[in-house]
Parts: structure tokens; sequence; C-alpha cells
């Protein structure tokens, strides 16, 4: 079948010059084939006017449309891209596949299980007689699948006309674009997943030819996004209240050899627009060992900056340098320990994840051994093992196999190694900066990240979503760790902002004292409390609770000291409160006026002041009884 601009510039009449782009209503389209008429002959074909649809007897953007998305982070960007410019035509998305009118399925290739979920998917949508359009890898990677008969399809660099290919498949049509163009721009519309994630690609392709790699053929050659571009994407969306921006690719390492420009370049120009207070983080994205190696100081810097997670994914594969070749990974052992131990020593609490293949054709049992050695040796906190899958096309599905019973065991193996590791061992106890973006699936946690990018899960109201703040490690698990929030930053932001607006006078009366105890609250933007910092301050001098400060006294006996404390807290609750609400009581503040005194306080206080009346009356009474009389 022929890609749509293959009809748009045909041969005949109708015909349109190479690269001409017709607009939205020109559009031609391949009609859904009658296979009980006769192929026409080749001088009755229709020409581009005869391919037009009839008008739809749906009124455009009115039905709802089902995205599923396999595989990276890179794919699941294009999909949000998607879904954004439908949604921006009027369309409704949905996750209930039964309620659409369209499934949309982003697809990758990168494992056969992967293509088999996908392969699943579109039979039970074809069965449910619904309208399909298929995107992302395995199209473009192999258009003529017989899975793919008789669905819509998006190639990787078309995205951006999502739109045109459902509104014709929605008539009934069967609409395929796969030629690669320009990268699309990154200032289309976008519905994220996640609304405080951003996932920028900052490239597509790569340089490599690694002999088991499908995306290659998918994603072609290296293509990178222009720095300007990349610079304006993040300024728009850290306006837009993005607290993670993760920067994606098919090998972030690879970025702008093919414009001129490498990435340490591209990073240090992002991190100049990170808010300064660390309310917004970079993650940095996988990055094969060959094209950071020669940038390895360059990316440590970048990597200890407060505002990037220390956090870096780098794929190994294989611990035999005999299956790297095999594999034609452009690297070896010794090289990869050299980027490993070089973030090691000069990131502080560097954390590296990195991805085995285990059964490659031709792996030897002293092979995996030296694999199983090198997990062992670096005890990595994430490792991503999976079993040799032969990809169609790849020259590695020509190779002699590894026979699957070993290629299980071996998986089975490494995997009952590595989750015999404890990697957070010793953060029981610690403070930590953590930054919140999400729910766990147990609908009970909210889910953030270290500055290593350690996950840890607090229980924890959702307004905490997209704070940052102070959390104790209560306890660790194999997979992340537990904590209790000690102080979220983000109030203590509005209540520094608070302070700017009240005179000197009125800051010394209210504050003073807690300005005492912590040099954390004077600067929360510079502060990241890590263990060694600022936690025995804490420990030492204050008593923190869910973000609300709560003064310690030398004098705990002493009812008014206890009285001043709690209206003190009163105060900067108030004060907090009417900042985020924007309410009359925030321009009273403003200007200096007090709020009313509770009827709990009133109470103490008259008693207190009844006490103090009674014991000066007993004190005085005995001396005027012992006056002489007259």
């Amino acid at each position: 079948m022929e890609d749509i601009e293959d009809l748009l510039v045909g041969s005949g009449g109708g015909g349109v010059p190479p690269g001409f782009r017709l607009p939205l209503n020109a559009v031609g389209v391949k009609p859904k084939k009658n296979r009980n008429k006769p192929n026409l002959s080749e001088d009755k074909r229709p020409q581009i006017n005869d391919l037009l649809a009839p008008p739809s007897s749906k009124i455009p953007g009115t039905e709802t449309i089902y995205i599923k998305t396999f595989g990276c982070s890179h794919n699941q960007s294009d999909s949000e891209y998607m879904g954004g410019q439908l949604s921006a035509f009027g369309y409704a998305l949905t996750e209930n596949s039964d309620e659409a009118d369209l499934w949309l399925i982003n697809t990758c290739t990168v494992k056969s299980p992967s293509q088999s979920a996908m392969d699943t998917l579109i039979s039970k949508c074809k069965l449910a007689k619904k309208p399909l359009v298929v995107a992302g890898c395995v199209p473009q990677g192999s258009r003529n699948l017989k899975e793919l008969d008789g669905v819509s399809i998006v190639g990787v660099q078309q995205i951006d006309r999502v739109v045109e290919v459902v509104e014709e498949t929605l008539k009934g049509h069967e609409v395929r674009l796969l030629n690669r163009k320009t990268l699309p721009a990154l200032d289309l519309p976008k519905v994220r997943k996640n609304k405080f994630v951003e996932i920028l690609p900052i490239n597509v392709g790569c340089l490599g030819a690694c002999t088991y790699c499908k995306t290659k053929h998918a994603r072609g050659h290296l293509g990178s996004y222009t720095i300007e571009s990349l610079v304006g994407r993040v300024k728009t969306v850290i306006a837009d209240g993005v607290k993670e921006i993760w920067l994606s690719s098919e090998d972030t390492g690879a970025y702008g050899r093919d414009i001129g420009v490498n990435l340490p370049t591209l990073l240090n120009a992002i991190v100049t627009e990170l808010p300064p207070d660390g309310s917004t983080m970079l993650r940095i994205g996988m990055t094969n060992p060959p094209f950071i190696l020669e940038h390895l100081k360059e990316i440590a810097e970048v990597l200890r900056h407060p505002c990037v997670y220390s956090f870096l994914h780098v794929p190994v594969q294989s611990g035999s340098d005999a299956v790297l070749s095999a594999m034609n990974r452009e690297y070896t052992i010794a090289k990869f320990r050299t980027v490993v131990d070089t973030l090691t020593e000069l990131v502080p609490g560097m954390q590296i994840a990195t991805d085995i293949i285990c059964g490659f054709p031709g792996e030897t049992d002293d092979d995996f051994s030296q694999t199983v050695s090198l997990i062992k040796e670096y005890r990595f906190p994430q490792v991503h093992i999976s079993q040799f899958y032969p990809r169609p096309g790849t020259p590695a599905a020509r190779m002699k196999k590894v026979p699957s019973t070993i290629v299980k065991k071996r998986s089975r193996e490494l995997t009952c190694v590595f989750e015999a590791f404890t990697p957070y061992d010793g953060m029981e106890g610690r403070l930590e900066r953590v930054w919140i973006t999400d729910i766990a699936t147990d609908g009970i946690h909210l889910v953030g990240h270290t500055k290593g990018y350690v996950q840890v899960l607090i229980i924890a109201p959702e307004s905490m979503l997209g704070a940052s703040a102070i959390v104790k490690i209560t306890s660790v698990g194999r997979w992340s760790v537990f904590g209790e929030v000690i102080e979220t930053l983000n109030q203590i932001k509005r209540r520094t902002a608070s302070e700017k607006r009240m005179s000197a006078q009125e800051k010394h009366s209210l504050w003073s004292e807690e300005y005492k105890t912590s040099a954390c609250v004077k600067e929360p933007e510079s502060c990241t409390c890590v263990s060694g910092s600022c936690g025995a301050e804490i420990n030492g001098e204050r008593a923190i609770s869910q973000g609300e400060v709560v003064l310690k006294d030398r004098n705990q006996g002493n009812l008014f000291a206890w009285l001043v404390r709690k209206r003190k807290t009163q105060v900067h609750k108030r004060v907090e409160d009417g900042l985020a609400s924007g309410s009359e009581e925030k321009h009273e503040w403003d200007r200096g006026a007090i709020g009313q005194w509770g009827v709990i306080d009133k109470a103490l206080l008259g008693g207190m002041l009844f006490s103090l009346f009674t014991v000066v009356v007993l004190l005085i009474y005995p001396s005027f009884s012992t006056l002489p009389s007259n």
C-alpha cells in the first residue's frame, strides 16, 4: 500500500509536485477495498479528486478517542502530543476502551512481548468493530505486517498530522503516513499523563548499529532538535507548572552530533532556565557509553547541580567483551567501568541504572558469569533484565540462538542475584529533600524522589503533589523507601513571601524566635537538608510536623508561654492560608492587623489573669490585717 504522500504525488492529471503539502481538505485517502469488485485497469484508476472522501455524517471532533501506549518514555511523549492535538481539535479522550469511538495504539518494537500485546489489542479492536489507528515503531519499522491490514497508520515523524488520520479513519477510510520528514514541532498541544512531568525528546534515532535492535529501523538515523527550540520548550513547561523535566531519546549522549553541538552545551543551557529554588528538577535520559565518555567531567558537573537528579541510565547489556562485540555495541567493559567509576567518584550520591540481555546468540556460560560478576561488583540499584528476543530483519535474528531453556535459566539466576541486593540500607533515619509528583498504585501513598532519584513513598494529602518537602526516611524496602513529611518547603516559601510584606517590627514580634532556631527557614531555596547538613539543627532545636513549625520552649510548664506559642502557630497558619486563598484576611495582615483571639484563648487568658489577681490579693490581705488600728 502506498503512503498518502505517494497518492498525492501521482503521475496522473491530478498529481502535484513532489514535496508539495496539500491543505487539510484536499488530503487524499485510500478508501476501504471492496474485494468483490475487479481491479481497475491502469487507465481507469481514480485520480486524486476521485479519492476524496464524502462528507462525514458526524460532526468532526465530537467522537471519543482511546489511546494505548507501549514502550519507552519517548513513545509516551508522542502519545501525549497526539492526545493534545486531538483534544485541541475537540475530540474527547477516555481511558475506557469500550466507550471509545476510535482506538489509537502507539506501539513498541524493542521486544517481542510488546509487539504480541499490540497484536492482541488490534484483534480485540477489530472484533469490537472499532475504527483503529496504529502509531509508533512497529508500523514504521514493519509496515507490511499482516496484523496492520485494514488499519490506518501514523509514522513516528508524522504525529503532527494525527488529527487528519483520525478524521479520515472515522469516515471509513484507511490512511497511512509513514514517510520521514522534518522533526515534529515541540510546541504542539500536549496532554500530559502526569501534569507535573514533561517528557522532552531532545533527538530521535541514534548513531549506533546494534545487531539486535529493531528501533533503528523505525526511528532512523540521529536527528537533533536545536538548543534554542529545547530551551524555549523548557521555559514554556516551567511556566505551565511542570516540576520534573525528563530528557528523552534513543541515545541522549549522542545529542547534537548531527548539528555541531553536544550534550553538555544543551544541559548547561537548560539548567540556566531552571528555577533557583529547586522547585523544578531535570532528569537526564538514557545514554550509551560511547558518546558520553568524552564528556564525563562536564556531565558530572551538571549532575551535581541542585536542580538535576544525580541519576543516569547507562545500559551495559552484557559483562562480556565477546558478547558486546557480537552486539556491535562499540565499547568494552573497561570503558563502561570508566563511565560508572568516574560519575560515582565525582557526583555525591550518584545512582546508576543499567540493562542486561540474557542469552544473546553465542553467549557462553563464561560470558554469563562475567555479567553476573559485574552486577555483583557494582550492586546497581536498578537493573532491567530481559531475555534475548530475535527481532525480524536484524542481524542477530540470523545468528545461532542459545536454547530457550538456558536463556530462561540465566534470566532467573541474574534476577535472583539482583533482588538479593539491599541498595537503600543506611537511609533509615536520614532527612532528604523529596520532590513529590505522583500517586502510588495503592492509592494511599504519594510518590516522590530524592536528589539521587530514590523512590520515596509517603502518606500525605494530594495537595502536596507538585511540592518538595523535607522527609525523614522511616524504613527501607527493596525497591523504594518510606518516609514521613517533616516540612513542606513551598509552605515555607509562602511564609517568607508574607514576611516581605510585613513591617520590620511585626516580623520581629512574630517570628524572631523561630528565625533564631532555624537557618533553613530563612533560605528554604538553598537548603536541601540532606544528612549531615541542617538535620541535627532540626532535631536539636525544633520539632516539625507536616510542614507546621512548632517551637520548643524550655519552660514547658509555663501556661502563658504555651498560649503565646499556640497563638504564633495560628498566626503562621492564617498568614499562609490567606496568601494561598487571596482572601481579605491576607490584606488585613498586610496592614499589620492582628486577628481576633478565639473563645478558648480568651477563657485561658482570663483564667490566668483571675489567678494572678487572686494571688496578689492573698499576698496583700495579710498586710492590711496586721496594720495597727486607730
